[in-house]
């Protein structure tokens, strides 16, 4: 756990969430609160959405049929859920019961990038979407989606859907993308990007001007900000990936940073640190497979409490195939202590 000169110290729960009998997650995309502190888990199993109380009953379940690839979600100040689903390039807004509201993107139809799965990378930018990511709101309402997969590219949106304008292009410069894929907003409306593979984040100004980046991060997947502008990030490391190098080529995954840059670690964690960077805790060890370690952290989200709650994409990184006949957790949820 996050010990030493860390500030903040956290303990995993494990069995906490009690799932119905014969449920189970398959893999958790993303996963996120709501005002009244229930936890929404976006997963790739049979029930999409999956809600819990705060003590970790199981209170309802919703989603089947409505989505092609659950990604990214977000719970707004409203107790909107917007959902991201890469694999139909669309985001959507519901309400906490499962009632669409909004639709943002064409069903099923991906903006030209050149991106070929397996064949091409991001040849050049595009308007939304090309295997859509992530969303973010903003304080006042607009809305901000990391285009990643298939795009290089930020979009900003208004509250009611319509795209303002949008910004970056592949590349390893300021501004430029290698897979954005987890977004957040502060307080003051920075726009903070996760640029996935080139292991960095990105902040922004909310008119989409640079401003600064982070380069100490292991391929951040996710970003949560809290009410403290605090930030809680999910970063997936190297090891999955330098393991199915190993074994062969990578199909699908042409832009992948496959080992870590000098002086990185490759071990996947979850870091919380303040919003000029200082590091308060940091949370995974070296064995994946143990409770409050990580194979493939890929969604992060805190509770009003300070409780964190991290989603895991054990099937896509081939960690269930690679550890049978042991099963990795896909979700895990950790308190804060206090002190």
């Amino acid at each position: 756990m996050a010990l030493g000169r860390h500030r903040i110290e956290y303990e995993v729960l494990e069995g906490w969430d009690r799932l119905p009998e014969g449920w189970s997650y398959v893999e958790v995309a993303g996963v996120a609160c709501d005002s009244r502190d229930r936890v929404y888990i976006f997963n790739r199993g049979a029930h999409p959405v999956i809600v819990f109380d705060k003590d970790g009953r199981f209170l309802n379940a919703w989603g089947e049929g409505m989505f092609k690839g659950p990604h990214g979600i977000f719970i707004d100040r409203n107790d909107h859920l917007w959902l991201a689903d890469d694999k139909d390039h669309t985001v959507h807004q519901f309400t906490t019961d499962g009632r669409k509201l909004l639709t943002l993107g064409e069903s099923g139809k991906a903006a030209d990038t050149g991106y070929k799965i397996g064949a091409s990378p991001v040849l050049r930018a595009a308007g939304p979407f090309h295997r859509v990511t992530n969303v973010a709101v903003a304080p006042g309402g607009d809305l901000y989606i990391a285009d990643g997969y298939g795009n290089a590219r930020v979009h900003k949106f208004s509250k009611d859907g319509k795209l303002i304008f949008s910004w970056g292009e592949p590349g390893r410069g300021p501004g430029q993308f290698i897979l954005p894929h987890g977004i957040a907003v502060d307080s003051a409306g920075l726009v903070y990007v996760a640029d996935r593979e080139n292991s960095r984040i990105q902040v922004f100004k909310p008119d989409g001007a640079y401003l600064r980046e982070w380069t100490f991060l292991n391929r951040p997947y996710d970003i949560f900000i809290d009410d403290q502008d605090r930030l809680h990030i999910a970063e997936g490391g190297f090891l999955n990936y330098m393991h199915k190098r190993a074994e062969g080529p990578l199909p699908g995954h042409d832009q992948t940073m496959i080992y870590p840059p000098e002086g990185h670690s490759p071990i996947a964690r979850v870091t919380i640190c303040e919003p000029d960077a200082t590091i308060v805790s940091q949370i995974g060890g070296e064995n994946p497979i143990l409770p409050g370690n990580f194979i493939a952290p890929h969604g992060i989200w805190a509770d009003r409490r300070g409780d964190l709650y991290v989603g895991e994409v054990v099937v896509q990184s081939g960690a269930v195939k690679r550890m049978a006949p042991l099963t990795p957790h896909a979700f895990q949820k950790f308190r804060r202590r206090a002190g």
